[in-house]
């Protein structure tokens, strides 16, 4: 047996297991989501336990709690609205690093992803002096454009490496044929790296949806988002696990839901030029 055959019949195995242990802590949320809170706190865990929807109707307030759906809507509306505003900036950015001839475009393209160094903590107290003083506490619109500048460097980086794997023959054809920078972006580079936008697409839409420190501080009851929202389940009373699980899985759908559905364009986005 060769070393190569060894070690392809070990990859498999190893891949396995390796996605089983990523799974797991999901579906052990999931099964406890669906138990009453005795069985979800027993120990050992009660895995053969009677399944319940009392968690999730907890969550979407048959209980009397607090009603989940302006949090979601809230998310839902930062985390769309800032993804869109960073395609629709990101996207003239790499075609210009990667077309178009840029000096130093690498020292360009270094600096929009050293701004993600400094620490998200560090940058709390200014921008929450200034939101107070121009009045946008507690104002969905400021997280759009904090989350939109807070993804736009890896949506530049990543778009420009997606970018220059354009042909530059097919440029130059649409360009001889009188097509401008608008109709070029939209109808001859968009269909080429569809694959690599819907990627960058859904990495800028689960950074917004995650996100939570800058929405704790920043929003209050209007504005509060569904991770924020979630925190309410840990209470001074005790940690209900059920609900607390059901909550969790009911607000992670929405990005398992988006991965799923650009699972395809996701892969092919990250061998076409993210990943090399």
């Amino acid at each position: 047996m060769t070393t190569r055959t060894l070690r392809s019949r070990l990859l498999g195995p190893l891949a396995w297991l390796a996605g089983l242990v990523f799974f797991l802590p999901v579906a052990w949320m999931a099964l406890t989501s669906f138990h009453s809170e005795s069985d979800a706190a027993s120990n050992p865990p009660a895995f053969l336990a009677p399944l319940t929807l009392d968690g999730y109707r907890e969550f979407f307030g048959a209980g009397g709690g607090a009603d989940p759906w302006p949090p979601l809507i809230n998310s839902l509306t930062a985390s769309v609205s800032s993804t869109l505003l960073v395609l629709l900036l990101a996207l003239p950015a790499a075609y210009a690093l990667a077309i178009r001839p840029v000096r130093a475009w690498r020292d360009a393209l270094f600096f929009f992803l050293s701004t993600k160094m400094l620490p998200a903590i560090a940058g709390l107290l200014p921008i929450y002096l200034f939101a107070r003083n121009v009045g946008m506490l507690d104002n969905i619109w400021l997280l759009v454009l904090l989350y939109t500048s807070m993804n736009l460097p890896i949506a530049v980086w990543m778009l420009q490496s997606f970018l220059a794997e354009v042909p530059a023959s097919v440029i130059e054809a649409a360009q001889l044929d009188g097509a401008r920078l608008p109709v070029l972006l939209t109808r001859v580079i968009g269909p080429i790296v569809l694959p690599g936008i819907a990627a960058t697409s859904l990495i800028c839409f689960i950074f917004s949806w995650n996100e939570m420190l800058f929405a704790r501080v920043l929003t209050g009851v209007r504005a509060e988002t569904a991770p924020v929202f979630l925190t309410g389940f840990v209470t001074s009373q005790g940690l209900f696990l059920a609900q607390l699980s059901a909550a969790a899985l009911a607000i992670s759908l929405p990005v398992l839901a988006a991965g799923f559905a650009a699972q395809d364009k996701l892969v092919q986005g990250l061998s076409l030029g993210a990943v090399k």
